[in-house]
């Protein structure tokens, strides 16, 4: 490793830990770096334009931003809670249940967990807290846990951006998503089963079973957004891309024609929001591809491999310390950069090492969103405490038993790879 790359990595943290985005602290440290080399300057934007026009999938990024805030506008998130209320508000602990299931049903929409967290989310949080029904803590904790499945069952953004950094099949990383989301939506329901029971939570009012076919068929559009999504993947009738397209499009038919819950000044701000969002994601991924087109340039992932060769570690070993890096990471760092300039170096070992990369993508991105509720960093803790003033306090506490129950999910999809391959397998992946 060159010194110019050890005062590039010195300036990308230093200017992190001062409180510059992330994409510029990128940006300025690459260009250190290229100015010490005595490279071409003009290399900075080069790379950074070539790797975005170059990516044709990259623009799935902004139409499924566009689709999740459409969703969240008007009646749509209501609808959908109404319908998560029918099927699970009836337990002890029935809102809590109604916010996983919500999370799972939006995640499906959505590929975003801090839209998820921000819409849904902040409706759910309202309708628990209540008359006092459930501690503002708890509700927001629940939420932010529930919104880590957002990018996990597809469409998911973390994972468009995996496979830019690794070319693993996008349509099969989809796929591998949709088994372990439950999971983590199965062991937080169980986790509030346990908490409720602990706690004496009481049991909501349930909705009468004649009401439940009303309330299904008012949510049904919505909830065929999914669907219409997977297959036109997976039936070969568009690229991930395309089916951005069509599920931002479908999300807009369905607010303004079908619901009629989306006036002009709306769709205006919606566009903007979406807008201001794409470009924060682009100028980071911008950053991304400058830094590693240098990290390339030190050959970084090649000394990790050889390194690795000498140790002749095993793939679950590999996994499992690739999976605690990731976690202590995500504690200080967000998902994107994680996914973008620490996952890089690790992709080529994980080749010499025969870990399928499908697979490994989904933990990459399982751990990046579970570091979205790790204290001190967790930004879902943040945009909770932005969109409803409960504050981090009164969060910490009760988000721990959830990022316990993430945690186990987590590492039966690393020691069980069978379970997350399972799904792509059915549909022809040969991984």
């Amino acid at each position: 490793m060159s010194l110019a790359f050890g005062l590039c990595l010195i300036a990308l943290f230093g200017l992190a830990a001062v409180g510059t985005p992330i994409a510029l602290s990128m940006i300025v440290a690459s260009t250190l770096y290229l100015f010490m080399q005595g490279q071409d300057l003009g290399l900075t934007s080069e790379k950074a334009l070539q790797g975005l026009y170059d990516s044709f999938i990259l623009l799935a990024v902004p139409l499924f931003i566009v689709a999740a805030n459409i969703m969240n506008a008007g009646t749509i998130s209501d609808r959908l809670l109404k319908f998560a209320v029918a099927l699970v508000g009836r337990f002890r602990g029935g809102l809590g249940h109604v916010n996983v299931v919500a999370s799972l049903i939006f995640s499906g929409m959505s590929g975003s967990a801090i839209a998820d967290a921000a819409g849904i989310g902040k409706i759910v949080i309202q309708m628990m807290t209540k008359d006092g029904r459930y501690t503002p803590g708890f509700a927001a904790a629940l939420t932010a846990a529930s919104a880590t499945i957002g990018p996990i069952i597809p469409p998911s953004i973390p994972m468009v951006m995996y496979a830019l950094v690794s070319d693993a099949s996008i349509g099969f990383l989809f796929l591998a998503g949709i088994v372990p989301g439950l999971l983590m939506g199965a062991m937080l329901m169980i986790m509030v089963a346990v908490m409720a029971r602990r706690r004496g939570m009481g049991v909501d009012e349930p909705v009468p079973v004649r009401q439940i076919p009303k309330l299904t068929v008012e949510a049904f559009p919505a909830l065929l957004m999914p669907a219409i999504l997977l297959y036109g993947i997976y039936g070969g009738v568009t690229t991930p891309t395309e089916a951005a397209a069509v599920a931002a499009a479908y999300a807009l038919i369905l607010a303004a024609v079908f619901y009629r819950a989306l006036k002009w000044r709306t769709l205006y701000e919606i566009l903007a929001s979406s807008a201001r969002s794409s470009a924060a994601i682009g100028l980071i991924i911008a950053g991304a591809l400058i830094f590693n087109f240098i990290i390339a340039s030190e050959n970084i992932p090649g000394m990790v491999s050889s390194a690795l060769e000498v140790i002749d570690i095993p793939p679950l070993a590999f996994l499992l310390g690739v999976t605690v890096l990731l976690l202590l990471l995500g504690c200080v760092l967000d998902a994107t950069t994680i996914i973008l300039v620490i996952v890089p170096m690790l992709i080529p070992a994980a080749r010499l090492l025969e870990v399928d990369l499908v697979h490994f993508g989904v933990v990459v991105v399982v751990n990046t969103m579970i570091g979205l509720i790790t204290p001190p960093y967790g930004v879902l803790l943040f945009v909770i405490n932005a969109t409803t003033g409960i504050t981090l306090r009164e969060m910490i506490g009760d988000v721990l038993p959830f990022l316990a129950a993430l945690l186990i999910a987590l590492a039966i999809m690393v020691l069980v790879p069978d379970l997350v391959l399972w799904l792509p397998r059915v549909f022809g992946y040969s991984g």
